[in-house]
Protein backbone atom coordinates (compact mmCIF):
# COMPACT_ATOMS: atom_id res chain seq x y z
CA UNK A 1 0.00 0.00 0.00
CA UNK A 2 2.72 2.45 1.00
CA UNK A 3 4.79 1.55 -2.06
CA UNK A 4 1.78 2.14 -4.35
CA UNK A 5 1.20 5.57 -2.81
CA UNK A 6 4.89 6.34 -3.25
CA UNK A 7 4.76 5.35 -6.92
CA UNK A 8 1.77 7.64 -7.51
CA UNK A 9 3.52 10.55 -5.78
CA UNK A 10 6.68 9.99 -7.83
CA UNK A 11 4.65 9.93 -11.06
CA UNK A 12 2.96 13.22 -10.16
CA UNK A 13 6.31 14.79 -9.29
CA UNK A 14 7.74 13.64 -12.65
CA UNK A 15 4.72 15.14 -14.42
CA UNK A 16 5.10 18.43 -12.56
CA UNK A 17 8.82 18.51 -13.31
CA UNK A 18 8.13 17.91 -17.01
CA UNK A 19 5.59 20.75 -17.14
CA UNK A 20 8.02 23.16 -15.43
CA UNK A 21 10.84 22.24 -17.82
CA UNK A 22 8.51 22.71 -20.80
CA UNK A 23 7.53 26.15 -19.51
CA UNK A 24 11.20 27.13 -19.15
CA UNK A 25 11.89 25.88 -22.67
CA UNK A 26 8.91 27.86 -24.01
CA UNK A 27 10.11 31.01 -22.27
CA UNK A 28 13.58 30.55 -23.76
CA UNK A 29 12.27 30.21 -27.30
CA UNK A 30 9.83 33.12 -26.89
CA UNK A 31 12.80 35.33 -26.08
CA UNK A 32 15.24 33.92 -28.65
CA UNK A 33 13.24 32.11 -31.27
CA UNK A 34 9.79 32.64 -32.74
CA UNK A 35 10.49 35.58 -35.05
CA UNK A 36 14.17 34.92 -35.79
CA UNK A 37 16.19 32.60 -37.97
CA UNK A 38 15.35 30.18 -40.72
CA UNK A 39 12.30 28.68 -39.05
CA UNK A 40 10.41 31.87 -38.18
CA UNK A 41 6.90 31.01 -36.93
CA UNK A 42 5.00 34.26 -37.61
CA UNK A 43 2.54 32.59 -39.97
CA UNK A 44 1.99 29.67 -37.63
CA UNK A 45 1.28 32.00 -34.71
CA UNK A 46 -1.37 33.86 -36.70
CA UNK A 47 -2.89 30.57 -37.85
CA UNK A 48 -3.15 29.42 -34.24
CA UNK A 49 -4.66 32.77 -33.23
CA UNK A 50 -7.35 32.26 -35.85
CA UNK A 51 -8.01 28.72 -34.63
CA UNK A 52 -7.99 29.56 -30.93
CA UNK A 53 -9.63 32.97 -31.14
CA UNK A 54 -11.77 33.64 -34.20
CA UNK A 55 -13.18 30.15 -34.41
CA UNK A 56 -14.13 30.21 -30.73
CA UNK A 57 -16.05 33.48 -30.89
CA UNK A 58 -19.48 31.99 -31.58
CA UNK A 59 -19.43 29.49 -28.72
CA UNK A 60 -17.92 32.02 -26.28
CA UNK A 61 -20.58 34.62 -27.13
CA UNK A 62 -23.29 31.95 -26.93
CA UNK A 63 -22.18 30.76 -23.48
CA UNK A 64 -21.62 34.22 -21.97
CA UNK A 65 -24.75 35.90 -23.29
CA UNK A 66 -26.95 33.17 -21.83
CA UNK A 67 -24.95 33.28 -18.61
CA UNK A 68 -25.76 36.99 -18.40
CA UNK A 69 -29.43 36.27 -19.02
CA UNK A 70 -29.60 33.56 -16.35
CA UNK A 71 -27.61 35.65 -13.85
CA UNK A 72 -29.93 38.63 -14.36
CA UNK A 73 -33.05 36.53 -13.87
CA UNK A 74 -31.72 34.78 -10.77
CA UNK A 75 -30.49 37.96 -9.07
CA UNK A 76 -33.64 39.88 -9.99
CA UNK A 77 -35.69 37.27 -8.12
CA UNK A 78 -33.94 38.18 -4.88
CA UNK A 79 -33.44 41.90 -5.47
CA UNK A 80 -37.13 42.46 -6.26
CA UNK A 81 -37.93 41.43 -2.69
CA UNK A 82 -35.74 44.29 -1.43
CA UNK A 83 -36.91 46.84 -3.98
CA UNK A 84 -33.42 47.00 -5.49
CA UNK A 85 -34.01 45.46 -8.89
CA UNK A 86 -32.08 48.29 -10.57
CA UNK A 87 -28.84 46.89 -9.16
CA UNK A 88 -29.19 43.81 -11.33
CA UNK A 89 -27.20 45.81 -13.88
CA UNK A 90 -24.12 46.34 -11.72
CA UNK A 91 -24.27 42.86 -10.18
CA UNK A 92 -24.31 41.18 -13.60
CA UNK A 93 -21.46 43.32 -14.94
CA UNK A 94 -19.18 42.88 -11.92
CA UNK A 95 -19.84 39.15 -11.60
CA UNK A 96 -19.09 38.59 -15.27
CA UNK A 97 -15.96 40.73 -15.48
CA UNK A 98 -14.35 39.48 -12.29
CA UNK A 99 -15.29 35.82 -12.32
CA UNK A 100 -17.76 34.21 -14.68
CA UNK A 101 -16.55 35.40 -18.06
CA UNK A 102 -12.84 34.55 -17.55
CA UNK A 103 -13.61 31.13 -16.10
CA UNK A 104 -16.33 30.12 -18.56
CA UNK A 105 -14.31 31.36 -21.52
CA UNK A 106 -11.26 29.43 -20.34
CA UNK A 107 -13.29 26.24 -19.85
CA UNK A 108 -14.78 26.57 -23.33
CA UNK A 109 -11.37 27.15 -24.93
CA UNK A 110 -9.81 24.32 -22.93
CA UNK A 111 -12.50 21.95 -24.12
CA UNK A 112 -12.27 23.08 -27.72
CA UNK A 113 -8.72 24.30 -28.44
CA UNK A 114 -6.82 22.60 -25.60
CA UNK A 115 -8.11 19.17 -26.56
CA UNK A 116 -7.36 19.82 -30.24
CA UNK A 117 -3.79 20.86 -29.44
CA UNK A 118 -3.23 17.73 -27.35
CA UNK A 119 -4.73 15.47 -30.02
CA UNK A 120 -2.74 17.10 -32.83
CA UNK A 121 0.60 16.93 -31.06
CA UNK A 122 -0.18 13.46 -29.73
CA UNK A 123 -0.86 12.21 -33.24
CA UNK A 124 2.41 13.72 -34.41
CA UNK A 125 4.18 12.01 -31.53
CA UNK A 126 2.84 8.50 -32.10
CA UNK A 127 3.43 8.76 -35.87
CA UNK A 128 7.05 9.82 -35.18
CA UNK A 129 6.71 13.24 -36.81
CA UNK A 130 8.21 14.83 -33.67
CA UNK A 131 11.28 12.62 -34.03
CA UNK A 132 11.49 13.58 -37.71
CA UNK A 133 11.67 17.26 -36.73
CA UNK A 134 14.44 16.53 -34.23
CA UNK A 135 16.32 14.59 -36.92
CA UNK A 136 16.22 17.73 -39.09
CA UNK A 137 17.60 19.77 -36.15
CA UNK A 138 14.26 21.59 -35.67
CA UNK A 139 13.36 22.11 -32.03
CA UNK A 140 9.76 20.87 -31.46
CA UNK A 141 9.13 23.41 -28.71
CA UNK A 142 10.10 26.30 -30.94
CA UNK A 143 8.38 24.92 -34.02
CA UNK A 144 5.14 23.55 -32.51
CA UNK A 145 4.62 24.67 -28.92
CA UNK A 146 5.58 28.37 -28.89
CA UNK A 147 3.06 29.42 -31.61
CA UNK A 148 0.24 27.71 -29.72
CA UNK A 149 1.36 29.16 -26.39
CA UNK A 150 1.51 32.72 -27.74
CA UNK A 151 -1.81 32.34 -29.53
CA UNK A 152 -3.59 31.29 -26.33
CA UNK A 153 -1.81 33.94 -24.29
CA UNK A 154 -3.02 36.68 -26.65
CA UNK A 155 -6.45 35.44 -27.67
CA UNK A 156 -7.90 34.26 -24.36
CA UNK A 157 -7.95 37.79 -22.84
CA UNK A 158 -9.50 39.08 -26.08
CA UNK A 159 -12.18 36.39 -25.91
CA UNK A 160 -12.75 37.25 -22.24
CA UNK A 161 -13.40 40.90 -23.12
CA UNK A 162 -15.84 39.77 -25.79
CA UNK A 163 -17.47 37.49 -23.26
CA UNK A 164 -17.83 40.41 -20.83
CA UNK A 165 -19.69 42.42 -23.45
CA UNK A 166 -21.87 39.48 -24.44
CA UNK A 167 -22.80 38.77 -20.83
CA UNK A 168 -23.63 42.41 -20.15
CA UNK A 169 -25.81 42.37 -23.28
CA UNK A 170 -27.62 39.30 -21.94
CA UNK A 171 -28.31 41.10 -18.66
CA UNK A 172 -29.41 44.19 -20.59
CA UNK A 173 -31.98 42.17 -22.54
CA UNK A 174 -33.52 40.84 -19.32
CA UNK A 175 -33.26 44.15 -17.47
CA UNK A 176 -34.91 46.26 -20.15
CA UNK A 177 -37.27 43.63 -21.56
CA UNK A 178 -38.51 41.65 -18.56
CA UNK A 179 -37.74 43.94 -15.62
CA UNK A 180 -38.75 47.12 -17.50
CA UNK A 181 -35.68 49.11 -16.43
CA UNK A 182 -35.04 52.21 -18.52
CA UNK A 183 -32.25 51.33 -21.03
CA UNK A 184 -30.22 54.48 -20.32
CA UNK A 185 -30.58 54.00 -16.57
CA UNK A 186 -29.53 50.36 -16.91
CA UNK A 187 -26.31 51.26 -18.72
CA UNK A 188 -25.56 54.11 -16.30
CA UNK A 189 -25.93 51.75 -13.34
CA UNK A 190 -23.77 49.14 -15.07
CA UNK A 191 -20.77 51.43 -15.53
CA UNK A 192 -21.30 53.47 -12.36
CA UNK A 193 -20.25 50.57 -10.13
CA UNK A 194 -18.00 48.70 -12.57
CA UNK A 195 -14.42 49.67 -11.71
CA UNK A 196 -11.16 49.22 -13.59
CA UNK A 197 -10.11 46.70 -10.94
CA UNK A 198 -13.02 44.45 -11.90
CA UNK A 199 -11.85 44.36 -15.51
CA UNK A 200 -8.12 43.83 -14.99
CA UNK A 201 -8.78 41.14 -12.36
CA UNK A 202 -10.56 39.11 -15.01
CA UNK A 203 -7.87 39.80 -17.61
CA UNK A 204 -5.09 38.68 -15.26
CA UNK A 205 -7.00 35.46 -14.70
CA UNK A 206 -7.42 34.96 -18.44
CA UNK A 207 -3.66 35.33 -19.03
CA UNK A 208 -3.02 32.68 -16.37
CA UNK A 209 -5.70 30.40 -17.83
CA UNK A 210 -4.23 30.77 -21.31
CA UNK A 211 -0.83 29.62 -20.06
CA UNK A 212 -2.41 26.65 -18.27
CA UNK A 213 -4.34 25.48 -21.33
CA UNK A 214 -1.32 25.79 -23.62
CA UNK A 215 1.12 24.15 -21.20
CA UNK A 216 -1.09 21.19 -20.34
CA UNK A 217 -2.29 20.60 -23.89
CA UNK A 218 1.21 20.73 -25.36
CA UNK A 219 2.82 18.66 -22.60
CA UNK A 220 0.24 15.89 -22.79
CA UNK A 221 0.49 15.87 -26.58
CA UNK A 222 4.28 15.71 -26.66
CA UNK A 223 4.32 12.88 -24.11
CA UNK A 224 1.68 10.70 -25.73
CA UNK A 225 2.36 6.96 -25.80
CA UNK A 226 0.47 3.96 -27.13
CA UNK A 227 -0.87 4.81 -30.57
CA UNK A 228 -4.47 5.93 -31.18
CA UNK A 229 -5.58 4.83 -27.72
CA UNK A 230 -2.79 6.91 -26.19
CA UNK A 231 -3.92 9.98 -28.15
CA UNK A 232 -7.42 9.61 -26.74
CA UNK A 233 -6.12 9.25 -23.19
CA UNK A 234 -3.78 12.24 -23.57
CA UNK A 235 -6.64 14.38 -24.88
CA UNK A 236 -8.86 13.39 -21.97
CA UNK A 237 -6.10 14.07 -19.43
CA UNK A 238 -5.43 17.44 -21.04
CA UNK A 239 -9.03 18.60 -20.68
CA UNK A 240 -9.54 17.22 -17.16
CA UNK A 241 -6.26 18.61 -15.78
CA UNK A 242 -6.85 21.99 -17.47
CA UNK A 243 -10.33 22.24 -15.92
CA UNK A 244 -9.02 21.41 -12.45
CA UNK A 245 -6.10 23.85 -12.68
CA UNK A 246 -8.30 26.64 -14.05
CA UNK A 247 -10.63 26.39 -11.04
CA UNK A 248 -7.69 26.10 -8.63
CA UNK A 249 -5.79 29.06 -10.07
CA UNK A 250 -9.01 31.10 -10.18
CA UNK A 251 -9.45 30.49 -6.45
CA UNK A 252 -5.82 31.47 -5.74
CA UNK A 253 -5.93 34.70 -7.79
CA UNK A 254 -9.29 35.66 -6.28
CA UNK A 255 -7.88 35.12 -2.77
CA UNK A 256 -4.81 37.22 -3.61
CA UNK A 257 -6.92 40.16 -4.76
CA UNK A 258 -9.35 39.76 -1.88
CA UNK A 259 -6.83 39.62 0.97
CA UNK A 260 -4.33 42.08 -0.50
CA UNK A 261 -7.06 44.65 -1.23
CA UNK A 262 -5.27 45.56 -4.48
Amino acid sequence: MVSEIGIVIIEYLKWFKGVIFLFIDIFYWIVFGPFKGKFSRRQSIFQQMVFVGLRSIIIVVFVDIFTGIVLAMQTAYQLQKMGAVLYVASLVAISLCRELSPVLTALVVAGRAGSAISAELGTMKVTEQIEALETMAINPTRFLVVPRFLALLLMLPALTILGNLAGILGGYLVGTGSLHINPDLYMQTTFKYLELKDIYTGLIKSFAFGMIIALIGCYEGLNTRGGAEGVGKATTRSVVISFILIILVDCIITAIFYFSKI
